[in-house]
Order: structure tokens, then sequence, then C-alpha cells
């Protein structure tokens, strides 16, 4: 496992980063030994986040985050949730290997109800953030996951079976939608 800790808006000591590398050590069992996990700590007044974004050689990018007023705290959460998280993954994919079963749509419906939006002219759109990242083919039952392990309420990806951009998202009602190209 290739770690790079990085500090914004701090000093990282060499006793937050030992213990960051010992911490995040304990997940080493799960990873692949040239994976790449990068490591941002923030302070912001009485706030000291860790984000945890472990990028694989294959398989889904995995995140966690947390704010804590003890930095040392915010890690045990953030070790805990990629635990957690990893676990979860491992044992999804034992599971779709020994009984051939995956996250299944059966009786989901992937119709949603709209609300039309009012027209407002005076509505002012501001993008604050762009975001490019690189899509890898998967299924829809892949991109769930993936976005699951994230932990997003939505997640783009290419459809393996048409090549085309597709979304799968959290419908507020329980289950999965996907949204397709036509």
């Amino acid at each position: 496992m290739n770690m790079i800790i990085s500090g914004k808006q701090m000093e990282l000591t060499p006793g937050i980063k030992a213990a960051i590398e010992e911490k995040l050590g304990r997940i080493d069992h799960y990873l692949h030994p040239n994976t790449e996990v990068r490591v941002t700590v923030r302070a912001k007044k009485a706030r000291q986040t860790i984000e945890v974004t472990i990028i694989p050689i294959s398989g889904p990018i995995i995140r966690a985050e947390d704010s804590e007023e003890n930095l040392y705290a915010a890690i045990d959460v953030v070790y805990d949730k990629l635990n957690r998280q990893l676990r979860r993954y491992k044992n999804k994919l034992i599971d779709r290997t020994q009984t051939s079963k995956s996250i299944k749509y059966e009786g989901t419906d992937f119709t949603e109800d709209t609300n039309e939006l009012e027209e407002d002219t005076d509505l002012e759109i501001v993008i604050k953030r762009r975001k490019k990242f690189d899509m890898k083919p998967m299924s829809p039952e892949e991109a769930v996951l993936q976005m699951e392990l994230i932990g997003h309420e939505f997640y783009m990806f290419r459809n393996v079976d048409t090549d085309d951009i597709s979304t799968v998202y959290k419908r507020k009602s329980g289950g999965y939608g996907l949204i397709e190209h036509e």
C-alpha cells in the first residue's frame, strides 16, 4: 500500500503521520501492495478533518471522511468506516463468486415521479464545482456497489453492455434507480 499523506491549512507532525500510518496500516491485508491510499488532513477552526481515498489497481474507489475536534478520534472513525466498507466489499465479491448472486433490481420501479419545477425568471445558476473522472466500463450492479463504497447518492458510469453513459441513484422510497440514454 502506497500511502500519500498531505495536510491542508496545517503542518503535519511526525506524530500525526505515524498515527495515521499505524492505524491505516491495519487495513493493508485487504489491499494489493501497489494500491494508492491518499490521506488529506485539514484544520478549520476547532474541527480537524481527515479524508482517505483508496485507489485500487482494479475495482472501485473507496472513500471515507470524518471531522472531529480531536484529530486522533477522527482517524479512529475513518479507520472504522474504511474497515467496514472493505469488509463489506470483500464479502460481496466472495458471495458473487461463490453463489453467482449480485445486487438485484427485481421488483424495483425505475420510474420516478417528477414534480415540475416552477419557472423562476430570477433564478441564477452558479456551478460551484466541476469534477472530471475516468469512466471504466461496468455493469449497473457494479456501479451501485461503487456508489455505496464512496457514500454518494448517485453514480455515473459507462455501461459495459451498451457502452453508453448511465447513472444509478438511491431512491428516497428505497431501492435504486437506473437512468439510461434512449
